[in-house]
C-alpha cells in the first residue's frame, strides 16, 4: 500500500488564469537571505493549527493584505515566515455547534475569496502542492471539534462537501475517555476514513487514541501536542503514544505554545527533538497555534519566527532532509495517505446510515 501511496500524483494541473510560479513556495518580502530562508524556500512550513477564523469572527473589520495587527496571522507575516499551508481550526459555540461550524466554514471561504493573490483553499495534498506552485498559501479547513457533526454521519458528510478536512475527537460523546470508542464512534472513524478527513487525537485519552489508531486505515494526527515527558500538559503525548503513532505513520504537530512546550524557542526545539527521537523524523511537524489565545514561546508570536526555529534545529544537528520533513513533507504525506485510504474505501463501501 505504501508503494501505491508514493505513486499518487501530488501536483494538480495549473489553474487557467495562473501561470505557475517557481517551485520555491510563497514569495517572501521579509528578512533576507540565509540558510534557513533558503531551506524554507524549498520546503515551506505546513502549519498544523491556526485559529484565525475564530478571531476574525469577533472583529468588525480587518485587512490581512497590508498587515492586520488585531491578529497574529496576516499575509505579510505568513510570507516572511515562509508558510506554504495552514490548517485553519474552527471555534464552535457550545450552545449551537453545528450552526457555528457552518458559519465558520462560510467565513473561511469568504476570507480566501477576498485574498486570491495570497490564499487558496485546498482539500487535498495535490491542491496544497498546486497552491504552493502558484505562490499561494494553501488553507485547509479544520480541525473542527466533533460536536460540529451533531452525532450525525449525514451532517459529517455535508461538512465534508463544504470543505471540512479535519476533525478533533477530544470532545466527542462517542469517544469516551474511559472506554475508547462506542460502536457508533467506530462507525464515525470509518466514515472519516472513507471521506478522507484527518482524525485529530489531541486531548483524547490514551485508551481512545490507541483504539482509534487500531481502527483507522489512514494515518492520524495530533494537531497541537508536545512531549509529555518534558511538560505534563494534558494535551501532550506520552512516549508510549508517540511510539505507537510513529509505528503507524501518524504525525505529532508540536505547538508554538508556552503552556504546552515552554516559554523559550529552545523549549519548543527540545520538544521537537524528543518527538523526533521517540516517534521518528517522519512523525513530527509544527503547529503555530497563532490566534488561539495561548501565549507563545519568545520569538514565535507569529509566523516570522519560523526561520529562527529552523536555524536552531540546524545548529542542533538536524539534517536538511529531516527539517524538510518537519516543515512540509510530513503533512503532505499524511494528507496523501488520507486521500489514498478514502479512494480505496469509496470503491468498496457505501455511505453508512447509522445514528448515535
Amino acid at each position: 500500500m505504501a508503494d501505491l501511496q508514493d505513486e499518487l500524483n501530488v501536483t494538480a494541473e495549473a489553474g487557467e488564469l495562473d501561470a505557475p510560479a517557481a517551485p520555491a513556495g510563497p514569495p517572501s518580502p521579509g528578512p533576507g537571505p540565509g540558510p534557513a530562508h533558503d531551506l524554507l524556500a524549498r520546503a515551506p512550513v505546513a502549519d498544523g493549527y491556526c485559529a484565525l477564523p475564530g478571531t476574525l469572527s469577533g472583529l468588525p473589520w480587518y485587512d490581512l493584505e497590508p498587515g492586520e495587527y488585531a491578529v497574529e496571522t496576516d499575509l505579510p507575516r505568513l510570507r516572511r515566515g515562509r508558510v506554504g499551508a495552514q490548517l485553519w481550526a474552527l471555534h464552535l459555540q457550545p450552545d449551537r455547534p453545528v450552526t457555528s461550524a457552518l458559519e465558520q466554514i462560510d467565513l473561511v471561504h469568504q476570507v480566501v475569496h477576498r485574498y486570491p493573490e495570497g490564499l487558496r483553499l485546498a482539500g487535498s495534498a495535490s491542491e496544497t502542492a498546486d497552491a504552493r506552485a502558484h505562490g499561494r498559501i494553501a488553507v485547509v479547513i479544520g480541525p473542527a471539534p466533533a460536536a460540529a457533526a451533531g452525532d450525525s454521519l449525514g451532517t459529517l458528510r455535508a461538512l465534508h462537501v463544504l470543505g471540512l478536512r479535519a476533525m478533533s475527537l477530544s470532545d466527542a460523546r462517542w469517544a469516551p475517555h474511559d472506554t475508547g470508542l462506542t460502536p457508533f464512534g467506530e462507525q464515525m472513524v470509518r466514515e472519516l476514513n472513507r471521506l478522507g478527513m484527518l482524525i485529530d487525537l489531541t486531548g483524547t485519552s490514551a485508551v481512545t487514541a490507541v483504539r482509534v489508531i487500531d481502527i483507522s486505515q489512514a494515518p492520524v494526527v495530533l494537531t497541537r501536542s508536545g512531549a509529555a515527558a518534558l511538560n505534563d500538559h494534558p494535551d501532550n503525548a506520552s512516549d508510549e503514544l508517540l511510539t505507537v503513532l510513529g509505528a503507524n505513520r501518524g504525525l505529532c504537530l508540536v505547538p508554538c505554545s508556552a503552556q504546552r512546550t515552554g516559554p523559550a524557542l529552545r523549549d519548543l526545539a527540545d520538544h521537537l527533538d524528543h518527538v523526533r527521537r521517540i516517534a521518528g523524523p517522519d512523525a513530527v511537524g509544527l503547529s503555530g497555534m497563532h490566534d488561539s489565545g495561548e501565549a507563545h514561546p519568545e520569538g514565535l508570536g507569529d509566523a516570522t519566527g519560523y526561520p529562527a526555529l529552523v536555524t536552531e534545529l540546524t545548529e542542533r544537528g538536524w539534517p536538511e532532509p529531516d527539517i524538510a520533513l518537519l516543515t512540509w513533507g510530513n503533512v503532505q504525506r499524511v494528507l496523501r495517505g488520507t486521500e489514498f485510504t478514502s479512494r480505496a474505501a469509496r470503491q468498496r463501501q457505501s455511505p453508512p446510515t447509522a445514528r448515535r
